[in-house]
């Protein structure tokens, strides 16, 4: 296998390394990836998040253990256990099966490398052309928002919806972001804020509940976040508080868009009411941990409804930018996600 390197995946001289996300913004610590169990706890754990980045960090595992000889057989049920990682990140799934398509080829080792390696690179062109998409919405001096994590960190490539945003900023358009800190696990204050410092993108960060005031101030013009899965209808599941989001952008106007690739789009699913929810420890909510220590804040034993994702409805959405084209309520509302079947 040849050596790859994103911003939170790498393989070198046929080993596969991830970065602890866990650990940032104060460590930057590669840990290596050998075994399925590895991985599936790095993907438990949140140290491999993102949907791109999960499915692409999971092939590249079994592209690694082919390579050292694993058999046909055991690879397929590595494959399959992997698939169950992260029941929302439909990414993974889908990556999953090219991969158990090339295990079927007679040179089955070969030619998993070649599809890890494909779908690697493949995302990053999708996030070229997402960004590019995107980009173009955005206006000179706008103050952007977004949630979650959607960087570098979370895909092969330069990201989706900070992918947009970041080239928005490339090509001097002055813009100013607002980052929700995305509670429970801050993935906004610990990751996309460091990677706005690493990308020289002006931000401010914000706890979840002030995007209201700012909105209602005028503070806002356009918000951007990801997905994690987008259903036939045009809903789509994101982190958790995404929703939130939507409905204060409908009531304020503001424009408010998701940025996936086209992999992203789940045609099993019709709608957003059939897309499976994990949920997780409660102990995420009850305090916070990190590189920076662990603190627990409620009782011990206090009861906890954590899901990881919510469901926001296209009826709140102003446009998809996929890697294909930015599509409004209309297009979505002709069917135009079939041609991702």
């Amino acid at each position: 296998m040849q050596n790859l390197t994103a911003l939170s995946l790498k393989t070198e001289q046929g080993k596969l390394q991830v970065l602890d996300q866990t650990l940032l913004p104060h460590r930057q610590q590669w840990l290596n990836c050998a075994t399925v169990a590895e991985m599936v706890g790095m993907i438990k754990k949140l140290q491999l998040r993102g949907a791109p980045a999960i499915g692409i960090g999971a092939c590249l595992l079994l592209a690694v253990r082919a390579e050292q000889g694993v058999s046909r057989e055991q690879l397929r049920q590595d494959a399959e256990i992997l698939r169950a990682a992260r029941p929302t990140a439909v990414n993974l799934m889908n990556n999953i099966d090219s991969m158990l398509k090339a295990l079927s080829e007679p040179d089955y080792a070969n030619a998993a490398v070649a599809c890890a390696e494909a779908l690697f690179f493949e995302d990053v062109a999708l996030c070229q052309q997402m960004a590019g998409h995107g980009a173009a919405l955005v206006q000179p001096d706008e103050q952007l928002l977004t949630h979650c994590n959607t960087g570098g960190l979370a895909t092969a490539g330069v990201g989706t919806a900070l992918g947009v945003i970041n080239l928005a900023h490339q090509q001097g358009k002055n813009i100013r972001l607002w980052v929700d800190e995305t509670r429970p696990l801050l993935q906004g204050g610990r990751l996309t804020a460091w990677e706005c410092q690493q990308l020289g993108i002006p931000y401010q960060l914000i706890c979840d509940n002030m995007a209201a005031m700012l909105m209602a101030r005028g503070q806002v013009d356009r918000i951007f976040v990801g997905a994690d899965r987008i259903a036939a209808n045009g809903d789509f599941a994101n982190k958790v508080g995404t929703y939130s989001l939507a409905v204060l952008a409908q009531y304020h106007q503001v424009p408010f868009y998701v940025v996936a690739p086209h992999t992203t789009v789940d045609l099993n699913c019709p709608d957003g009411s059939v897309i499976p929810i994990e949920q997780r420890d409660g102990n995420e909510v009850r305090g916070v941990s990190g590189g920076f220590g662990q603190s627990i804040w409620a009782p011990e034993d206090a009861p906890v409804f954590n899901p990881a994702f919510d469901v926001t409805p296209a009826s709140l959405v102003t446009g998809w930018v996929l890697d294909t084209g930015v599509y409004s309520k209309a297009d979505i509302a002709s069917g135009v996600l079939k041609q991702f079947a």
